[in-house]
């Protein structure tokens, strides 16, 4: 969980443009979570507490409506 949640910050400057380099800095400054790691919170938090998922997964993403798709 916490690769993916990495992932998605470090990859969130680069969603809109595909590059190819391997040559990039990790956390860049405009580097931000996504509706993604909202959404992988959710389903943690779905597993963990025995939770609905229709339920959490809306309210997750009513608690961050603003976050980057």
């Amino acid at each position: 969980m916490i690769g993916a949640i990495a992932g998605d910050i470090i990859g969130s400057v680069y969603e809109a443009n595909n590059i190819k380099s391997k040559d990039f800095p990790l956390f860049s400054p405009d580097a931000v979570f996504t509706d993604d790691t909202v959404l992988t919170v959710a389903v943690a938090d779905c597993i963990l507490n025995n939770k609905p998922f229709t339920g959490a997964l809306q309210e997750y993403g009513r608690k961050y409506p603003h976050v980057a798709t």
